[in-house]
């Protein structure tokens, strides 16, 4: 059963939320962080991302960046540009994007939830991501930015969060990307005792988004624990600042390939090539996104392409059945050469969010190269997978909206 509690955030003042709330570390490159830090110097970048407060060339790993890091955090507070809620809360964040709403509970969740598998993931992590952040967390002793967790549908609870929602928000603003974000407080004892109970009686929470924070958070737990043998699992670095959502409200867009330095000879014998596992159509300079599950849009020397899985190209089971799956093997690894997505540098994933577009420009651009179209990877697949206790492939899951960083603090 999921474990939850609240508590004393550490957030902006309510005159600062705007310009402060920035998005995840881990979108931007290094150039463009430095860039919005530059434009917005009270951007939370300059807190997750320290080497923006440097010269160019600066090691962004370097014990200094994260000693800032933690520095520019204390000074903030002390110039009560952020404040700290005198009890400990649970707080409603929503994020409204055009029509659709997703409404998540702000908390703390147990690491050991994670270590024991009730917090499920469906990714694999990477060993230098995970210790650039442990270093940051532990470095700040905070957790500066939210793991983005969902739950399944729980009808009391959204009825619970809907009736908070009719009171005055504690923060409305909308940021620069036209995503609109609000905050209530949760105060009440009895409120928080009834959200307590609830995930008390869950049994799973999912990594939606933020496999990276979420592993570093624990291990800097961990690290905490080794260090404090007669810890009691009260203190706050047994906890990882989270969101958690409705399944039903979160939306994952496609998550489209890239790829280059692709052979004149393949260019031309790509098409019949895939012949073997697809139907394949030529859509000529119509921009072709995927309808449904087991299609895919290709563009390849100024032509798109329809590919539609043959039935014995499909499969049920929870990974090989991923239309993620079926590209990689059959496509991507049989006939590009991209064995390891991960660290093969000939591939680039470009979120769905950014649209078609993007893709044929690039792809114009460099020349010999080939993008992918995807169908986006559903809840239900993403849950299945998890669990199964499976991993999906690399970027199968594009989340939008984003959650801000430097909204919640949790410190310990």
């Amino acid at each position: 059963m999921a474990t939850i509690r609240p508590f004393r955030a550490v957030r902006p003042a309510s005159e600062l939320v705007s310009q402060i709330a920035a998005l995840p570390y881990d979108v931007y490159s290094s150039s463009e962080a430095r860039k919005i830090v530059e434009e917005n110097p009270m951007s939370f970048l300059k807190i997750d991302r320290a080497e923006t407060q440097f010269p160019e060339g600066t090691d962004m790993y370097a014990a200094k960046v994260y000693e800032k890091a933690a520095d520019t955090l204390k000074e903030m507070e002390a110039e009560s540009k952020f404040v700290q809620d005198r009890e400990a809360c649970y707080y409603i964040y929503a994020l409204t994007m055009g029509s659709r709403i997703q409404r998540g509970i702000v908390c703390c969740v147990s690491i050991d939830d994670y270590l024991n598998d009730i917090v499920k993931k469906h990714e694999n992590t990477r060993e230098d991501k995970e210790l650039d952040r442990i270093r940051h967390v532990d470095t700040c002793s905070a957790h500066t930015g939210p793991i983005f967790l969902a739950y399944r549908m729980n009808k009391t609870l959204q009825d619970m969060i809907e009736e908070i929602m009719t009171q005055e928000a504690l923060y409305n603003f909308v940021s620069d990307d036209g995503i609109r974000h609000q905050i209530w407080k949760i105060k009440e004892t009895e409120n928080i005792q009834r959200i307590t109970d609830i995930f008390e009686k869950t049994d799973s929470l999912y990594i939606a988004d933020g496999h990276h924070r979420a592993a570093s958070a624990v291990k800097a737990g961990l690290i905490r624990r080794e260090a404090n043998p007669h810890y009691t699992s009260e203190e706050e670095f047994n906890y990882f600042l989270s969101v958690l959502f409705d399944e039903e409200e979160l939306c994952i867009y496609d998550y489209n390939r890239i790829v280059y330095r692709l052979s004149e000879k393949l260019v031309k014998e790509l098409p019949v090539a895939l012949e073997k596992d697809f139907i394949v159509e030529a859509k000529g300079n119509h921009l072709y996104h995927p309808v449904k599950k087991g299609e895919f849009g290709m563009y390849l020397d100024g032509i798109w392409y329809k590919l539609t899985a043959k039935e014995d190209t499909c499969h049920e089971d929870a990974i090989a059945g991923l239309d993620v799956s079926i590209l990689q093997d059959k496509v991507l690894a049989r006939l590009l050469g991209i064995q390891d997505p991960k660290t093969d540098s000939n591939i680039e994933f470009v979120g769905g969010i950014h649209g078609l577009k993007v893709l044929q420009k690039k792809v114009d651009e460099k020349g010999n190269a080939v993008a992918f179209s995807m169908y986006p990877t559903s809840m239900k697949e993403l849950l299945r997978a998890a669990d199964e206790g499976r991993l999906m492939p690399p970027k199968s899951t594009w989340f939008e909206p984003k959650l801000r960083s430097g909204l919640f603090i949790h410190k310990f």
